[in-house]
């Protein structure tokens, strides 16, 4: 499967469009929808779209932004189409492929999410979601709930026929 146009809006929605480099919540260094500049992109000042260089120190546009995205997604979903072994719907597809490219694949390898999905219990995902609401330290108790917020509209997309 691959993600579906509602699910790269939801993404855009959830990551936000910068068309400037800045630090991402967790302090690392973002250009357009959660895109994390790697080391050598860093050092050479461009990145690679659709395999032409663009430098990015100057700021993007919206298109390479976006093209960029769909570039990025690439590896969850090939993670959830190997990992994931019971059957998804789109919308479920798509709010994994949300999830998975906020957390990264490790963790959702690891994760009880994965075991109880596997194990078809589809009606555990929603709360098994809840459960990835902190970043460095930082949760809905101490007033962040960027991934609160978040992870209510990937189980809202989850839910949705």
């Amino acid at each position: 499967m691959r993600l579906s146009d509602r699910g790269l809006e939801l993404l855009v929605e959830l990551e936000g469009l910068r068309l400037r480099a800045y630090l991402d919540v967790a302090g690392l260094p973002t250009i357009g929808v959660g895109h994390l500049l790697t080391e050598s992109e860093k050092n050479g000042g461009c990145l690679t779209i659709n395999g032409e260089q663009i430098p990015w120190q100057n700021g993007i546009t919206k298109e390479q932004a976006l093209a960029l995205l769909a570039q990025d997604v690439g590896w969850a979903e090939e993670a959830i189409n190997k990992l994931v072994q019971v059957s998804l719907n789109q919308n479920q597809f798509d709010a994994l492929v949300s999830f998975i490219f906020n957390v990264g694949i490790g963790a959702f390898r690891n994760s009880t999410l994965l075991r109880v999905l596997n194990d078809g219990d589809y009606e555990e995902v929603p709360s098994q979601l809840r459960r990835w609401v902190r970043v460095g330290g930082r949760g809905p108790e101490t007033g962040f709930t960027a991934l609160s917020n978040r992870r209510e509209r990937e189980i809202e997309l989850w839910n949705a026929e």
